[in-house]
């Protein structure tokens, strides 16, 4: 049995309109089903460039030298597991690391664990090693794997950095074939459109879908590093 709530106090009036908003809701979940339905339907993607980040221990510092180059396609695990990425908003142009990109990944920490059961995932910037170390250790990121590609045309290639270094948030799937060919599978950006901005990834955290749940909802409210 469905139960929701009721009060004794709703008028017919609010029992009527929260009905309407329900059968809403279920509309807009069953789209939501369908589009993700479409998006694991695409076709093949093309191969990429087995790309070359560099990665550094949680403790590194400006200066420290231990660092390794790992290859994309040495991040995946297993042959039929996906690798996601996110791109974060810090380094070249972006000299601070991005408010909005941080709260996503602060959210990424909490729930790695329960991600990786099912894909692979990584956190790249443009940002050297140790910078990027700097700014996890201060965010408490613990459960990622961080990786600095500013030597490399990786966020060019995946349209998160413009030619002259301006950074943008992206997520990109990435796929291996049984011969080892690392294939680009979808990339989401915050434009959708010249009239829709900021919103193409804000399904990855549960920030603004709790604030449209009040009165007020998301209104002009942005992420900032510290409140």
């Amino acid at each position: 049995m469905i139960r929701h709530t009721r009060l004794a106090t709703e008028s017919p009036e609010y029992l009527a309109a929260r009905e309407e908003l329900r059968q809403a809701e279920i509309d807009l979940m069953r789209h939501r089903e369908r589009v993700a339905a479409q998006r694991r339907a695409l076709p093949q993607g093309p191969p990429v460039d087995d790309y070359a980040f560099l990665e550094g221990p949680a403790d590194l510092d400006a200066g420290d030298t231990p660092v390794r180059q790992v290859r994309l396609s040495e991040l995946f695990t297993a042959p039929d597991r996906p690798l996601i990425v996110y791109h974060l908003m810090y380094g070249k142009k972006q000299t601070d690391p991005c408010p909005m990109c941080t709260l996503w990944i602060d959210g990424f920490n909490g729930v790695a664990r329960h991600i990786t059961q099912n894909a692979d995932f990584a956190v790249a910037a443009a940002a050297d090693p140790a910078a990027l170390r700097e700014h996890a250790r201060n965010r408490g990121w613990d459960r990622l794997r961080l990786l600095s590609c500013g030597d490399s045309s990786f966020k060019y290639d995946l349209g998160s950095e413009s030619e002259d270094g301006v950074q943008d948030s992206t997520v990109s799937v990435f796929t291996r074939d049984a011969d080892g060919t690392v294939r680009h599978f979808y990339s989401a950006h915050p434009r959708m459109a010249e009239d829709i901005d900021q919103r193409g990834i804000d399904l990855l955290a549960p920030v603004w879908h709790l604030l449209d749940l009040t009165p007020g909802g998301r209104a002009d409210w942005f992420a900032a590093l510290d409140y």
